[in-house]
């Protein structure tokens, strides 16, 4: 098929940049223009390796006064099971280090899944009343696993699951096991943001860089709508933008 750098494929915009560093400059461009549309936007966000040069570019952005996170919200889509917010690996600190501790959004206006809480489904049940009862989420930042899971939403997840507890894979522990001390160290459940509740985001960015994301890539934009790839229910949406680095996007247009 012909592909430009800025196409749409079965429904999803897909942008391809030179490198990541590209990449991430373009998302975080994205969730700029957001709060400069809507400075009360309701933001879902990601952790891990892979948005943190997009955290980056906001914190830049945020200093040379070109965005604002004074009006706005954000929801993080999932937490260990176990881990207090002040642990070191916990998605809490993660965030609060990356980013809220770096630009001008209100820690009470920061959401993150607890990871201590002593009745954890009333919990996933608060955290989606929350959202609701902010207007729901209007950007969600994404990433995607080798696998295809989005959050922790690993294969076999349902299109209609909600936030929850979930097990996490060995696939996705081995994974994980770079940011702890051991494997032993890495917890085994995590709270996550169910399909449900991040198909009903009003627009959906996802971030993939490098060759080993380019399975899961071609597997969520070619292949079949299913809970094996669960990026794949992204397709069912129509607000979707996929950021994808020259090596993550290699030989999928060809």
């Amino acid at each position: 098929m012909g592909f430009k750098v800025n196409d749409v494929v079965n429904g999803i915009r897909v942008i391809v940049c030179e490198d990541s560093d590209a990449a991430s400059r373009t998302t975080a461009d994205l969730i700029a223009d957001q709060l400069r549309e809507r400075p009360q936007s309701v933001l879902g966000l990601a952790t891990g390796g892979t948005p943190l040069k997009t955290y980056e570019n906001l914190i830049e952005l945020h200093r040379d006064g070109q965005i604002s996170f004074a009006e706005a919200t954000s929801f993080n889509l999932d937490e260990y099971v176990g881990l207090s917010g002040d642990h070191p690996q916990s998605y809490r600190s993660f965030m609060n280090q990356t980013l809220f501790s770096k630009v001008d959004i209100a820690p009470e206006r920061t959401h993150v899944p607890d990871g201590l809480a002593s009745d954890v489904p009333a919990h996933c049940t608060a955290y989606e009343d929350s959202i609701q009862s902010h207007g729901g989420i209007d950007l969600q930042l994404l990433g995607i696993g080798h696998n295809g899971h989005i959050a922790f939403n690993e294969p076999g997840s349902s299109v209609d699951s909600r936030t929850r507890r979930v097990d996490l894979t060995d696939d996705t522990i081995e994974k994980n096991a770079r940011f702890f001390d051991s494997p032993d160290e890495v917890p085994r459940e995590a709270i996550t943001m169910g399909i449900a509740t991040i198909l009903q985001a009003k627009k959906i960015v996802l971030l993939a860089i490098g060759s080993g994301k380019t399975a899961a890539i071609k597997s969520m934009l070619f292949g079949e709508v299913t809970d094996e790839v669960p990026a794949s229910f992204l397709r069912q949406h129509v607000g979707v933008t996929v950021v994808l680095d020259a090596a993550a996007a290699d030989g999928l247009f060809d």
